[in-house]
């Protein structure tokens, strides 16, 4: 999901005053674990947020990573009724916890509210179908390129992003769906081409070159 400025989610959640947490992370805790009962949404206030898959077999594979104005967990007032994934605060993080059945009667009374939320999920529900139009028909060139660009939360303005740390070529095979030797090729290719570059400590710098592989037809 992606707007052109973050929400301000701390305006629009300030009617909650029961019901609603406020919580801040570190780097790299565990807000809430697959399998886990499935009870309230998220809000991203500040920072950022993987969302992490793990097969019966111990594999594991990042499905999203999210940014400030965001919000994750809301398959609970869908009626699911178990987390479908781990969420992992990348770096320090501010969050809003709102319990299902606040967050259910705020979405009823809140106008406002209501509309941002429904905005932003149906924004999320066209990624997705993107995403899978993505897998059918796209390279395997193109949708790496094009997960690069989404890791990095890269805007219309954007020149240079940075990926969210801690996400590695295996990561990167896994959700392109090929090996790690293509994905090894794809990546010396682009920093060739000067179109990412590579940092130990922040990760991988998206430039807006990128752009050029994704609209390649």
């Amino acid at each position: 999901m992606k707007t052109d400025l973050p929400v301000d989610w701390e305006t629009l959640l300030s009617g909650i005053s029961r019901g609603k947490t406020v919580l801040k992370y570190g780097a790299n805790h565990t807000i809430f674990t697959q399998g886990q009962l499935a009870d309230a949404v998220f809000f991203l206030l500040e920072g950022k947020v993987k969302l992490v898959v793990a097969s019966h077999e111990g594999k594991e594979a990042i499905v999203a990573t999210l940014g400030s104005g965001e919000f994750f967990g809301e398959g609970c007032l869908a009626g699911q009724p178990l987390r479908m994934a781990t969420a992992i605060s990348v770096g320090d993080c501010n969050l809003a916890k709102v319990e299902k059945p606040m967050m259910a009667r705020m979405l009823h009374e809140e106008q406002g509210l209501a509309e941002m939320f429904v905005a932003l999920l149906l924004s999320r529900v066209i990624r997705y179908e993107a995403d899978f139009v993505d897998q059918l028909f796209n390279s395997s060139e193109k949708r790496l390129a094009r997960i690069l660009l989404l890791l990095s939360h890269f805007g219309k303005e954007s020149r240079t992003e940075t990926v969210v740390p801690g996400i590695h070529q295996e990561h990167l095979a896994q959700m392109v769906g090929t090996t790690r030797s293509r994905i090894n090729h794809f990546m010396n290719k682009f920093r060739e081409l000067g179109f990412i570059d590579y940092n130990s400590e922040g990760g991988y710098t998206v430039h807006r070159g990128l752009l050029s592989v994704v609209r390649h037809d």
